[in-house]
């Protein structure tokens, strides 16, 4: 077990440059990775399985301890990353199957590594966590209506499929981890060191495989769907720790809050795009897995090194 912590450490450790190395197996080798785009669902539903076994009902309470803190979160989270996907698509001059991936991005619920980020960045951990459980539970709802209302007129889009395949990918499954750690905590607690190397094994398989199926599509358009996704996730990492600052937050809680907005459950995009729409819809969203876990990494090391203005200060 100790080998599997070590190991689950080092890729935790490495995330961004294992996703990123996935993303170039699947540029070179698309014929082996293109195969792995079937399973797409079942390994974010594992992945997402994994989340519910780390959440349990007490992490819905801080909800009721900052409630403005978390709205102001979540609120930002289904409006300003949604609507920036559907206009930096527009401005760019996206094909339609692109333009719908950008929007299933913004659309989707929190990244599932924001939590760790906001740790690394000193920001409000317990305030990270109950937004991502709180978007995560919302998007069975949001999610459709948004993708509907912004994407519906450049394809058709069946709000209640998308309902029926965030139930049955994301929401079972947390819930089902929940239940797991509330019945059986000891069990839970010896697969919990394990779970990160899931976790990125699945997330890596993901990307490698939406890169894969789509390699002519990344060589002529990689750049434009690269600044896309750069703008798409700058811009969103930039407006939350403002709405936070207007909303008078506290400094933690802005940094919570921009990594919260800025950082998307791409893997669910993905699965989305691939069952509703295309390949070639999943792209951005696997761009995006890529793109935001290294802008992640790099915005809380800056931040580690600056202590928020609201952090106790240690006694001498």
């Amino acid at each position: 077990m100790n080998t599997i912590k070590n190991i689950a450490d080092f890729t935790g450790r490495w995330f961004a440059l294992l996703v990123l190395g996935g993303a170039v197996l699947g540029l070179l080798l698309p014929g082996a990775t293109a195969p792995l785009t079937p399973y797409i669902p079942l390994l974010l539903g594992v992945i997402m399985f994994g989340m519910g076994l780390t959440m349990s009902p007490a992490d819905f309470t801080v909800v009721a301890r900052h409630p403005w803190a978390a709205l102001l979160g979540v609120l930002a989270q289904y409006t300003v990353m949604p609507l920036l996907g559907w206009g930096i698509a527009h401005l760019l001059g996206l094909p339609p199957m692109l333009t719908v991936g950008m929007i299933l991005v913004g659309a989707a619920p929190g990244g599932t590594a924001s939590n760790v980020i906001v740790y690394l960045a000193r920001g409000d951990v317990a305030l990270s966590v109950a937004m991502t459980s709180v978007s995560t539970l919302l998007a069975p709802l949001l999610t459709p209506l948004l993708v509907l209302g912004l994407a519906g007129s450049t394809l058709p889009v069946d709000a209640g499929d998308l309902f029926l395949s965030i139930l049955q990918i994301v929401l079972g499954p947390v819930v089902a981890g929940i239940l797991l750690r509330m019945v059986a905590p000891g069990l839970v607690d010896r697969l919990l060191p394990a779970m990160p190397l899931v976790s990125v094994t699945g997330i890596v398989v993901v990307v490698a495989g939406i890169v894969g199926a789509n390699a002519g599509a990344v060589l002529g358009t990689g750049l434009l769907l690269a600044l896309a996704v750069v703008l798409h996730n700058g811009l969103g990492l930039g407006l939350g720790y403002l709405i936070g600052a207007v909303g008078r937050v506290p400094e933690s809680a802005r940094r919570t809050t921009a990594i919260e907005v800025g950082m998307q459950n791409s893997g669910l995009a993905v699965a989305l795009a691939t069952a509703h729409f295309s390949p070639l819809a999943a792209l951005p969203g696997a761009l995006f897995s890529v793109w935001h876990n290294m802008s992640g990494s790099a915005l809380a090391t800056y931040w580690a090194r600056r202590a928020p203005e609201d952090e106790p200060v240690p006694p001498p």
